[in-house]
């Protein structure tokens, strides 16, 4: 199976970044709150999908990464279907930090001028596609279709939205206009594929793969083909900024869990599906088939590299498609812990591209 990689490569990089965790415990740099740090959390509640992209969270939890990272502070988690919904559980103080797309992290970042949120790490890239049913064979096809996502304004909604109004179509977030849109849950996606009632769906993956092999949809559009060098954010590591003040120690403990997590991904290419379908089986009660888990994973790279450089693009997005209000994106990102653990383990820092602390 060939796959890219990013970040934290090699498996000795991925044990130290456990292992350095009590080194690491100085302080953590956070925008937005002059609060003095209260020392180590209690517990930390983290959200996550089950999807493929979110792999640094199933194979962090399987593996028992994250927690043994986090020491004495207890992992709570739970599991969310879009980045939207995600973001209303952050905003609430449900839940503490949460892999997650890149646009909806942005609009809670905009909405709250600056005070809502922090990209502490990148977690993968790629994975996100068109699909469609047979018989459409290129944009002019499109006209009067029924094409899902899977929330309104999450990172695939506002990627379809846009690239539909390059090829000359109009939408609205009320589902109208020449190519009407259906924000749907993915796993509904796929039956109301599979019956007819929809026309394809811009997915991340596993759903993509399961389209594709299971409903026997084809691909479109690879998303990567619309960026240079196919990189582009489809998950991140976000934190609440009222945590990362509070709890600098948890927050770098928690990252360097994470990089172990990317760094094993990349070191056990051919042991990676096994677990994520262990993790998927405990979530959902059912595993993906060998061909679904093994053509999502060769559509992904996993790494700690936010790509902060592609979020005023991402922005941009979402504004001309009605979703995101424009903004300043300086200091959405932290990227202070997850440096201070690649170079204490010998990796490339990550750059916040001029846009938050590094």
């Amino acid at each position: 199976m060939t796959r890219r990689t990013g970040l934290a490569s090699r498996t000795g990089l991925a044990l130290a970044a456990i292992a350095l965790v009590p080194v690491l415990l100085g302080g953590c740099s956070a925008q937005g709150s002059a609060a003095s740090p209260a020392g180590p959390a209690e517990e930390l509640r983290l959200g996550y999908f089950d999807n493929v992209t979110h792999a640094p969270a199933l194979v962090g939890l399987e593996k028992g990464l994250l927690a043994d990272s986090l020491g004495g502070t207890t992992l709570r988690t739970q599991i969310f279907s879009a980045g939207p919904a995600t973001i209303e559980a952050l905003s609430a103080g449900a839940i503490d930090a949460a892999y997650i797309g890149p646009n909806p992290a942005i609009n809670s970042y905009i909405k709250s001028a600056g005070q809502s949120v922090r990209i502490v790490a990148g977690a993968a890239s790629g994975g996100a596609a068109l699909v469609v049913r047979a018989g459409i064979d290129g944009p002019d096809d499109l006209a009067g279709t029924t094409i899902a996502t899977p929330q309104l304004g999450n990172t695939q909604d506002v990627a379809l939205r846009a690239w539909l109004g390059e090829q000359g179509y109009d939408t609205d977030t009320a589902g109208g206009g020449q190519v009407h849109i259906a924000p749907t849950d993915s796993a509904q996606t796929l039956a109301l594929f599979q019956s007819g009632k929809i026309d394809g769906a811009w997915l991340p993956e596993p759903w993509v793969s399961r389209l594709v092999l299971d409903a026997g949809a084809t691909v479109l559009v690879d998303e990567a083909s619309l960026w240079p060098d196919g990189a582009f954010p489809t998950t991140v590591l976000l934190v609440r900024s009222e945590y990362l003040t509070a709890h600098p120690e948890t927050v770098r403990a928690l990252v360097a869990g994470h990089t172990a997590s990317v760094g094993w991904l990349t070191d056990h290419p051919d042991e990676a599906a096994a677990v994520i379908n262990k993790k998927l089986t405990e979530d959902t009660g059912k595993a993906l088939s060998d061909a679904v888990i093994t053509r999502a994973l060769a559509h992904v790279t996993f790494t700690t590299d936010p790509l902060a450089a592609t979020f005023p693009v991402l922005l941009g997005a979402g504004v001309k498609v009605g979703t995101a209000t424009t903004g300043d994106l300086a200091g959405l990102f932290d990227l202070t812990p997850l440096n201070a653990v690649l170079a204490q383990s010998g990796g490339t820092p990550a750059s916040a591209a001029g846009l938050g602390t590094e």
